[in-house]
């Protein structure tokens, strides 16, 4: 256990703690850094030639703190130097070490992608999460969401990204990717998570997303028809599967008042009361953590940053439950 220093003793006796001081208290302790760190182990730069590499162990921390608050790489510099917070998660000693700059942090991130990193963090949590009876299987709930990419061409390619693509949803146009999720119908945890350019279905996507000993899938009006689909008749894993899809708001309404409509009304609220669960992993990647836009060029790399911010839903999720102390 390190020394206290006077700023850590004069900060520990504040009359209240910030939002940002309990979920970064919670992250600490629910977070299984020793697997973490272990994945990223082989892959991670050796010390033979060259400088001595950084830590594993504080660069993952910043890479986790710059996901969360959506930062960039010089922005998560000057807050580690700004905010006691964070240098406190960080374990950053300034007496025996500085702040590693926007480069090493940046050669940190391109390396976690290029070894798919993100997508091995999320399914050890999952896994995790399931061992301790956290996850319960039988039925998945589907949906998509869009996330806007910038669409100005005052760039030095004069030109949008071309992996990302505009589509029409309501009476809006929006340009950008699209995150597919699918999340466990019993508690909400998300367990798949894909990546397309905005102008792709909801319903393409629906395949990989369900998993094979799904008894029951719920979806908005958006997947409506997707027992019919080809992706989904050839895998024999899914002929068993109860489709429980929302119709169109317009369908109902149509109907005239009676026992017929309000049985109808209350079908659509039960599986609307299901379907809502997955909503909340959304509510985290826009709200909680800023996601609304994406930060890098082409898909591969901001459904990195989104896994990511899945697995940290994932683990607050189970935090706010009480589970994490199982974890």
């Amino acid at each position: 256990m390190t020394q206290q220093t006077f700023t850590d003793i004069e900060y520990a006796c504040r009359k209240r703690q910030t939002k940002k001081d309990k979920f970064l208290k919670v992250m600490e302790e629910i977070i299984p850094w020793d697997i973490w760190i272990a994945i990223i182990r082989p892959v991670y730069f050796d010390n033979k030639v060259g400088r001595r590499p950084r830590g594993i162990e504080l660069m993952l921390r910043m890479f986790l703190l710059q996901s969360w608050y959506n930062l960039s790489d010089e922005g998560i510099e000057d807050a580690k130097y700004d905010s006691y917070a964070f240098r406190r998660f960080s374990g950053l000693d300034f007496t025996q070490e500085q702040v590693p700059d926007a480069t090493t942090l940046c050669n940190f991130r391109n390396l976690l992608y290029e070894n798919g990193i993100a997508q091995k963090l999320f399914d050890v949590i999952n896994r995790e999460l399931e061992a301790h009876g956290q996850i319960m299987r039988g039925g998945s709930i589907l949906d998509a969401s869009i996330v806007e990419a910038p669409p100005s061409t005052k760039n030095e390619s004069k030109s949008r990204d071309p992996k990302m693509h505009q589509t029409k949803k309501g009476n809006e146009w929006h340009f950008g990717m699209k995150t597919h999720v699918g999340a466990d119908a019993g508690t909400g945890y998300v367990h798949t998570v894909t990546a397309t350019a905005a102008n792709v279905s909801d319903i393409s996507e629906a395949h990989k997303l369900i998993r094979p000993d799904d008894d029951v899938v719920y979806g908005d009006a958006g997947f409506v028809g997707i027992e019919k689909r080809d992706d989904i008749l050839v895998e024999p894993a899914f002929d068993d599967i109860e489709f429980r899809i929302n119709k169109r708001p317009g369908k109902t309404q149509k109907m005239p008042k009676g026992y017929a409509r309000a049985f109808e009304e209350y079908l659509e609220y039960k599986k609307s009361s299901v379907r809502s669960k997955v909503e909340h992993i959304f509510l985290f990647i826009k709200h909680r953590f800023g996601y609304r836009k994406t930060v890098y060029k082409g898909i591969g790399k901001n459904l990195h940053r989104i896994l990511i911010l899945c697995a940290s839903a994932n683990l607050w999720m189970c935090a706010a439950s009480g589970g994490w102390r199982t974890i």
